[in-house]
């Protein structure tokens, strides 16, 4: 399910689970409808919160992405995590959610060689997120070269093996906005 070719609405992210890190694709489609959000995938509470944090966000920035400001009221969102056999659960895929969700409705597709992790505030803030090792060494297992990592995480990326970190274009962040800067495929 992971991303491997430039795709709009879709967004490679990273997870911990029970079993350790795994990678995980979101999925996004906007749709005519009447301002509908609907998130599948065997999501847990806190997962769908973030999906609806990432929502109000992008709302509360539609200028900054040439959207109509009433898109909301005109469009359904799906924002799908597959794999819905699996429980998911959890803060960090939101800005994953944020950057599917802008791709979607931009028209832009998202970089396939990147995976993300961080929690997204209505404010845009990117927060730290648990499970640095276990999340990269998933990456580390796949083709990605870059990840985009919460800034306060840096500390937790140290304690990791340097082969492991050279691997990639580590690019940490504060913001939603250099998330988005970072992964989608601007001509």
């Amino acid at each position: 399910s992971l991303l491997r070719e430039p795709y709009v609405g879709i967004a490679n992210g990273l997870a911990y689970t029970e079993v350790g890190g795994e990678m995980l694709a979101v999925e996004c489609i906007a749709m005519p409808g009447t301002g509908k959000l609907t998130l599948t995938g065997h999501l847990g509470d806190v997962m769908k919160e973030s999906g609806q944090a990432a929502l109000s966000w992008v709302r509360a920035h539609s200028d900054e992405f040439q959207l109509d400001k009433e898109f909301h009221q005109k469009q359904d969102i799906h924002i799908h995590v597959p794999e819905g056999a699996v429980p998911k659960d959890g803060p960090s895929a939101g800005i994953t959610m944020a950057t599917a969700l802008v791709s979607a409705l931009t028209g832009i597709p998202v970089r396939p060689d990147v995976a993300m992790t961080g929690e997204i505030t209505l404010g845009g803030r990117v927060l730290p997120i648990g499970g640095v090792k276990e999340k990269m060494l998933a990456a580390y297992r796949s083709d990605i070269k870059t990840l985009i990592l919460p800034r306060e995480n840096k500390k937790d990326v140290e304690e990791i093996p340097q082969h492991i970190q050279e691997k990639f274009d580590i690019q940490y962040v504060d913001r939603i906005g250099q998330v988005i800067d970072l992964a989608l495929l601007r001509s």
